[in-house]
């Protein structure tokens, strides 16, 4: 499976682009959690696994 385009060297994303937080929320939700409610307390603060960052389920990815 082929997902996204680079550029001619390779160096680039040019299509479909998919970032670290992305990847993080499409594990999260093969491992059944929502990435959006999946919070924990630490140092009196609430923390999230994607620490706050936007990020989407990659579909185009899972099986």
């Amino acid at each position: 499976h082929i997902h996204g385009e680079t550029d001619e060297w390779g160096h680039r994303s040019v299509r479909d682009k998919v970032n670290h937080y992305d990847y993080h929320a499409t594990l999260l939700r093969l491992f059944g959690l929502d990435h959006d409610h999946l919070n924990y307390k630490r140092g009196g603060r609430v923390q999230s696994l994607i620490d706050g960052q936007p990020a989407r389920v990659v579909e185009e990815i899972m099986a």
